[in-house]
């Protein structure tokens, strides 16, 4: 019983360094817009699940872009979830993206803390050539009972 409050105990610990480095770390790089994403809802099962993306990515200096996409979880992902919104800040190692850029698969660890990396919980990295780095500002819309750890991916394509 001891060993199980103290696994317990550092359970909370990580999840609380999660969510401290989410709200402290600065993403390197320039913000270049936001990507509001729409996600189907769906069933998730014990070794994962994928669920379909329609996104609209602002950038701070263009015309808004569409892109479809899915997004997909492997590892525990339990139980039934509605549609939901998900919203992230886009990072670019300069402020000149052209068209398109955010076109490709994203990788990134979800529900882990990422403690001395600098970008936060649940950042996932792709698009040209890698360079594009998607921090989650808000999630929104979403009920239903889930839990959800593993490694997360999207995938985007350029609708034009």
């Amino acid at each position: 019983m001891k060993s199980f409050r103290l696994m317990l105990g550092a359970a909370v610990a990580v999840t609380g360094l999660a969510f401290a480095s989410a709200a402290s770390a600065a993403p390197a790089g320039v913000k270049v817009g936001t990507l509001t994403c729409n996600v189907a809802g769906g069933m998730g099962f014990v070794f994962g699940s994928s669920k379909e993306l329609r996104c609209s990515y602002e950038p701070t200096k263009a015309m808004v872009e569409h892109y479809s996409g899915s997004i997909s979880k492997w590892g525990v992902d339990i139980g039934y979830t509605s549609k939901a919104k998900l919203i992230w800040a886009v990072f670019a190692p300069a402020s000149d993206v052209r068209p398109g850029a955010l076109e490709g698969e994203y990788a990134g660890a979800t529900a882990q803390a990422t403690v001395g990396v600098g970008l936060g919980a649940n950042v996932l990295v792709g698009g040209l050539d890698k360079s594009i780095a998607l921090q989650p500002l808000s999630v929104s819309g979403q009920t239903g009972l889930n839990v959800a750890a593993g490694i997360g991916q999207i995938s985007l394509k350029h609708v034009p």
